[in-house]
């Protein structure tokens, strides 16, 4: 299933200001490697961490959180609290 991901203004400008891409997942973690794999410029990116946001529910280490088919998926620096 291809799924169509977008990453926050934040993000975008690691991937040199595109803030679209599509990949080949169905669960977060093919999403996060699918896209490092494809787009090696987020790879840094991604290893620092990242949130992910499925139909506006936020997920953090995941992985195997399901993306249903026409989902809207972003991308977010990961959040972090005290």
């Amino acid at each position: 299933m291809t799924v169509q991901v977008r990453l926050g203004s934040t993000l975008a400008s690691a991937a040199g200001g595109r803030s679209e891409f599509e990949v080949e997942a169905r669960n977060i973690m093919q999403l996060l490697r699918g896209l490092g794999k494809q787009y090696p410029e987020l790879g840094p990116v991604l290893e620092r961490g990242v949130a992910v946001s499925i139909d506006g529910q936020l997920y953090q280490d995941a992985w195997l959180e399901r993306i249903p088919p026409g989902a809207e998926v972003y991308l977010m620096p990961r959040i972090s609290g005290g």
